[in-house]
């Protein structure tokens, strides 16, 4: 039996030894696109992998830990375990590796050691010789040739030769595919009445960098509006929704009320993600709270868009003081990126739509295996694991079996043990980790025996995904907290 290999997808990994700058070059390409941050400054994570646009090629980031040697007093090298089995992991989903080096400390013998292990993966790479603050640093960088990959000088940090960098690097990226051509991504723009929808709509019909048609309607039904991001290959096409305004049920009185309101719920069940269209001299409502639920419940995809924030500046209202205020209020919607926009002056809209194409390819992300298993074993060693009656929550290995919402499956000795909180931790470091920023996340336990020797338990050692795990993750219904038990 000829087993194929399997295709690369357009993921770019960064390696190296400790403090050669890997995190600068991973923010340096990444803010190459509008991050998906909160408006309030500081606030920003870390995280492993992030999805970005570069010249308008997209593809995903990530980073790895720092390769180091361990030899004190006779112990084992590290490469061999935990460092390099994260290193490992990522390079078997990457289709280029880069490899950052020092130019001011000159080829260390941990880099030959990082270049061999590049090398060993069979994945293509190019040497970044950071911190070339200086054109006389330049020089430096002949020295990285003997890692016998193509190099170039940069300075992560002021920004200098990374255009000519990544021109090196994009080539090596599979070709992109138009997943949404054919099905474009649901959009759904929800909010209570008056909130601005239509608005946002209307701007949007006018904006050329992003709507390429424009479908009349009437208010009291939903309109679809065909709009595309980007271009070629790399483009992504979405339908934009828009509803009538959503009242509290018991306030509805007339027979139009309630089909209108029937037409925007079944949108948001419909939808790939759900804009919510907030009022800020309003603040976020009951009946708002009650529209983020139904959101939530349906596991949709969101991005909070507070409108009309030209009147609340002219009323002296600022982000800073806002942001919490919702935050506090709807706790439970934190994780959903947040836009202050003016659907009348066009503040910030654009930006919007930049924030909803994001939020979807979250919605849609597939995290490495060994990356996501290395991530709860580090959680799982932060915290003491639920137990009861004598017994403990044992947490063996996870696979990824779905996208759109992102579920993870966890196979554990015993799904009954794994509390809400436990839960809410995992999700967090999930979140802390790869972003997911308006993604819904999903976590389903199923009840497994202890692994035999080699593939031991999570917390000791991260297994891969077998083709019997595969198989097994697949054919499960999900119980209490989405346990799911044999």
């Amino acid at each position: 039996m000829i087993l194929q290999k399997k295709a690369k997808a357009r993921v770019v990994v960064i390696v190296g030894r400790p403090n050669v700058g890997k995190s600068a070059v991973f923010n340096r390409i990444a803010r190459k696109r509008i991050a998906i941050v909160h408006d309030e400054s500081g606030v920003t994570r870390d995280r492993l992998m992030r999805e970005v646009d570069w010249e308008d090629q997209r593809f995903t980031l990530i980073d790895t830990g720092g390769v180091v040697v361990l030899d004190a007093e006779g112990k084992k090298n590290s490469i061999e375990v935990g460092i390099r089995a994260q290193v490992d992991a990522a390079l078997a989903d990457a289709a280029v590796a880069i490899l950052v080096v020092d130019v001011q400390q000159g080829v260390h013998p941990l880099d030959e050691e990082v270049a061999r292990i590049v090398r060993k993966a069979g994945v293509p790479c190019v040497v970044a010789v950071n911190k070339c603050d200086e054109v006389q640093h330049e020089t430096g960088a002949e020295e990285f040739a003997r890692l016998g990959f193509p190099f170039y000088p940069v300075a992560a940090q002021h920004n200098r030769g990374m255009g000519e960098f990544m021109e090196a690097v994009l080539p090596h990226l599979p070709e992109a595919s138009d997943e949404t051509a054919g099905k474009p991504l649901r959009v759904a723009v929800v909010g209570r009445p008056n909130a601005g929808k239509s608005s946002y709509i209307n701007r949007l019909l006018h904006n050329d960098r992003v709507i390429v048609s424009e479908v009349a309607g009437t208010t009291r039904d939903s309109i679809d509006v065909p709009f595309t991001i980007g271009t070629g290959a790399q483009a992504r096409h979405y339908i934009l929704v828009d509803t009538a305004g959503m009242r509290h049920k018991h306030r509805i009185d007339n027979a139009v009320e309630r089909f209108s309101l029937f037409r925007a719920e079944e949108s948001v069940k419909d939808a790939d993600v759900v804009v919510l269209m907030l009022d800020p001299e309003l603040g976020p409502t009951v009946q708002d709270k009650h529209i983020a639920a139904l959101i939530q419940e349906n596991q949709k995809g969101c991005v909070l868009l507070m409108n009309k924030w030209d009147l609340a500046m002219e009323k002296g209202m600022t982000q800073t003081q806002s942001e919490p205020v919702l935050r506090q209020v709807m706790p439970f919607m934190s994780y959903c990126p947040l836009v202050f926009i003016s659907a009348k002056t066009g503040l910030n809209v654009h930006k919007s739509i930049e924030t909803i194409d994001a939020v979807a390819a979250q919605t849609r992300l597939n995290l490495p295996t060994g990356m996501l298993n290395r991530t709860l074993v580090d959680a799982t060693r932060r915290v003491v694991a639920p137990a009861k009656n004598g017994h403990r929550l044992r947490v063996y290995y996870a696979v990824q079996v779905g996208t759109a919402p992102v579920r993870i499956r966890m196979f554990v000795n015993d799904p009954k043990l794994a509390t809400k909180q436990y839960t809410d931790f995992m999700l967090r470091t999930l979140r802390e980790r790869f972003g997911l920023e308006g993604a819904p996340v999903v976590i389903l336990y199923r009840a497994r025996a202890r692994p035999e020797t080699g593939n031991r338990a999570l917390t000791r050692r991260p297994g891969r995904k077998t083709a019997k795990q595969s198989e097994d993750a697949g054919n499960d219904s999900d119980g209490p907290f989405g346990a799911e038990i044999d």
